[in-house]
């Protein structure tokens, strides 16, 4: 976070930072909840399909929920901002592993977080960013099998 703040503070560019009262406010909840959400996904992914499924919908539909505080755009805070940047790379992930190794489409009943991520996919320098989901789908069939 230190260092995505340095950024906003000392170079040229689009600012990620909300300078609106009321993202600010969403912009710090949702930043505190990437913990838990990170945490309660990893903790559930090696559970059996059914389980985590159920383990896991929770933390989604507040994401679900989140994106849809904003209306002027498809992104956390309407437009793109550090919100996306922090949760982009695990949805990613997450969005891959899960269909493949425990049958469960993560955006199954979540329009908004399936329209998030197309379009987190047309920013030029995200889409640059992302990896191979086999390589992950790969990685996390190997943790799993440990």
């Amino acid at each position: 976070m230190d260092l995505l703040e340095y950024l906003e503070n000392n170079f040229e560019g689009p600012k990620l930072f909300p300078t609106d009262p009321a993202k600010k406010e969403a912009a710090t909840e949702l930043l505190k909840y990437t913990d838990t959400f990170t945490k309660t996904v990893f903790v559930a992914m090696p559970k059996p399909e059914p389980e985590a499924a159920q383990e896991t919908g929770p933390a989604l539909d507040y994401l679900e929920n989140a994106l849809g505080k904003f209306a002027d755009g498809p992104f956390f805070l309407g437009q793109f901002s550090v919100v996306d940047i922090a949760y982009g790379p695990f949805v990613e992930r997450f969005q891959a592993v899960f269909p493949a190794l425990k049958n469960y489409d993560i955006t199954v009943g979540r329009p908004k977080l399936l329209k998030w991520i197309q379009e987190l996919h047309k920013i030029e320098g995200y889409a640059k960013t992302v990896a191979d989901p086999e390589k992950f789908v790969e990685a996390y069939r190997r943790r799993l099998a440990t």
